[in-house]
């Protein structure tokens, strides 16, 4: 007899290792993926941004306290602030998952602040003030050349980290070995991992972006279609590296642009991390859920791949990206942009408040 499920993803989390993580604090946004067998969250200036232009009327009074309470303050200091107190709401719905699955779900992901990518010290110690908000926080750390070096400390002094701005094979071979010497660390020196639990972010879709924005600026033609799977390659292979070798670190897949992007990840051990405008659709739509993570991409499609793309063929190959090349990679480069703008823009919606135009 069939087993009735509340929803597609929550039929995934119920017959499948997959794990739904909701990419958002947003709380009604997450309050809905729990129901439907979410297990975690992120937080980040971007999201802090749309929370805030969403709950304004919630906030404003709060910024205000916050001026009172820290004179001295700036609009940043008080926007990172806002993060926080955001990030440990959300951070308090995932406890009971945080117990049951004993750390290595049930987690609240807070990005360390992108303007720190190229300082290793400064990431790490953006890190460990994250770690004291709750007990259920990963930090996340981007897979930029100094934050491969950051994700390493931060895990030898114990906390759990979410490599993001990671995009390639070769960037998620450096977190994984990175982690991999932190935790070796730590058990050297006779100190707990067994509640930790790091993955590496793939945004798959914001590399489909690149391959899109790269095929219009070259004279270049191939089927549309191929470029949806982009992303999805990486991530498959990466996956089977990842078990292979026995990294103890899991794959979460993120940026979505297409139901691939989830329906060609059922049944890894891995992270999928929609937002909720996509898992909305999942549940709306008629994809079966199935286990699709050991089907292959079709052999062609990255052929034409690898001979039309360079960044394609860095992105999917072991070697193709040095440790050294990291911050120049352009879906690399696009998306440090994004996220530090939407910093610029936490502080616009901070001062905004702070100083208000006067009547």
């Amino acid at each position: 007899m069939r087993v009735a499920y509340k929803s597609k993803l929550h039929e995934m989390t119920q017959t499948t290792p997959t794990m739904l993580w909701n990419d958002s604090a947003d709380i009604d946004e997450l309050t809905y993926a729990i129901e439907n067998g979410a297990v975690g969250a992120t937080c980040n200036p971007v999201i802090a941004v749309g929370i805030l232009k969403k709950e304004i009327s919630t906030w404003r009074p709060r910024i205000q306290a916050l001026m009172r309470e820290l004179p001295g303050a700036t609009e940043d200091q008080i926007g990172w602030k806002l993060v926080e107190e955001m990030s440990v709401r959300a951070a308090k719905l995932l406890e009971p998952a945080f117990a049951e699955h004993a750390g290595r779900n049930g987690r609240l992901s807070i990005q360390t602040d992108p303007r720190l990518y190229r300082d290793a010290s400064a990431i790490v110690e953006h890190a460990m003030r994250f770690s004291t908000l709750a007990p259920n926080v990963i930090v996340k750390i981007p897979a930029t050349t100094a934050g491969i070096v950051a994700i390493e400390e931060a895990t030898y002094r114990g906390l759990s980290v979410n490599a993001t701005v990671s995009f390639t094979l070769p960037q998620c071979i450096a977190v994984a070995e990175a982690v991999e010497r932190g935790l070796k660390r730590r058990e050297g020196e006779g100190k707990d991992i067994k509640s930790m639990g790091p993955v590496c972010t793939i945004m798959v879709g914001r590399l489909d972006d690149w391959l899109k924005v790269f095929l219009e600026k070259r004279e270049i033609t191939v089927d549309p279609g191929y470029l949806e799977w982009a992303g999805v390659a990486v991530f498959k292979k990466t996956y089977g590296i990842f078990r292979r070798r026995g990294y103890r670190v899991r794959l979460l897949s993120a940026a979505f642009r297409n139901h691939m992007h989830w329906s060609e990840l059922i049944g890894a051990d891995a992270v999928i991390s929609p937002p909720s405008a996509w898992q909305k659709r999942f549940n709306a739509g008629d994809i079966e859920v199935r286990p699709r993570i050991d089907n292959p991409v079709d052999p062609k499609l990255v052929e034409q791949l690898l001979a039309h793309f360079p960044d394609f063929r860095r992105a999917y190959s072991e070697d193709g990206l040095a440790i050294d090349e990291f911050d120049s990679f352009a879906p690399t480069v696009r998306t440090l942009r994004q996220f530090i703008a939407a910093s610029t823009d936490l502080d616009t919606l901070v001062r905004d408040v702070m100083l208000p135009e006067p009547a």
